[in-house]
């Protein structure tokens, strides 16, 4: 029987790049004998639709060609399932790729790497919202500056690419407080005014910002992050370290890890893979092993 492939695909990733990437990929895995079965999310909700909708046919692999927040849809469906998740990076983040290994060559070497079916154990969070709700992301949330930056950037009427965060920054520094925060990390607290947390289970976000930089996707663990009230200016100074994980060794910066943590504040919404989640209290657990991530690099 022809092994069974999923591709979930968000045709608009990448400014539409993502649907050249995924009409080569279907050619070449069924050139290499595949079934394949193509889903089109048309919105962050009909992809978590469709990819639970994959999962439940029970296919060889899904494979979500897109960008980090497709790959947060994907999660939602097939966590729990055993099946396999591939990642194809075809966005502007890509950050979830970058951790777990990025395809080189042509369609036809990533078909073959997806069709060897090698795969690694990920851990996953669960994330409980206020209200509730539950969902599963991958790599980090951000709770704080960084957050109402990522909600003034998504706001904006016009697209302008990534000098659109340089300018959603600076209109986010005329207005922002420290926050007060309420962070549980197991068994310890953190109780203090701060500029922002981070949880992470791999390290980046945000189109290589390695704000968790230590962040081990199989370990069991949840690396957290926060950053003491401080002068804006030091702040500014402070956050380009984020691109090489140097600012873990500052004085301002509290490095934790556990397996459990809840973050209480009047911090605004939160973002969970790229994706707008909601405001504290936010409770995340680690999920060791939940998913299975195909390898596509050699």
């Amino acid at each position: 029987m022809p092994p069974h492939i999923a591709l979930l695909v968000n045709p608009a990733s990448g400014r539409r790049r993502a649907a050249v990437i995924a009409v080569r990929l279907k050619e070449a895995l069924r050139d290499a004998g595949a079934r394949v079965h193509v889903y089109t999310g048309r919105s962050a909700a009909d992809s978590r639709r469709l990819a639970r909708l994959a999962a439940a046919d029970r296919p060889d692999a899904l494979v979500a060609v897109g960008g980090d927040g497709l790959v947060h849809q994907a999660l939602q469906g097939v966590v729990g399932t055993g099946v396999p998740l591939a990642v194809v990076p075809a966005g502007s983040g890509n950050d979830v790729a970058r951790a777990f290994g990025v395809p080189r060559g042509s369609a036809h070497t990533t078909a073959q790497a997806i069709l060897a079916g090698r795969t690694r154990p990920s851990d996953v969070v669960r994330l409980t919202m206020a209200d509730g709700s539950q969902r599963y992301y991958m790599s980090v949330l951000a709770c704080g500056f960084d957050a109402r930056v990522n909600e003034r950037f998504n706001n904006f009427r016009f697209s302008i690419g990534r000098a659109g965060y340089l300018v959603g920054l600076i209109a986010e520094l005329r207005s922002f407080q420290p926050i007060d925060f309420e962070i549980d990390i197991d068994d310890r607290r953190i109780a203090e005014p701060g500029m922002l947390v981070a949880v992470g289970n791999t390290s980046a976000y945000g189109g290589g910002m390695h704000v968790c930089a230590e962040a081990v996707p199989d370990d069991g663990l949840l690396d957290v992050v926060f950053v003491k009230e401080g002068p804006i200016g030091r702040f500014l100074r402070m956050f380009p370290r984020v691109f090489n994980g140097s600012h873990l060794g500052l004085d301002e910066v509290v490095f934790e890890r556990g397996r459990v943590v809840t973050i209480r504040g009047d911090a605004g919404t939160a973002y969970a893979d790229g994706e707008r989640t909601g405001p504290p209290r936010l409770v995340c657990e680690v999920v060791p092993k939940a998913v299975e991530m195909l390898e596509l690099t050699s």
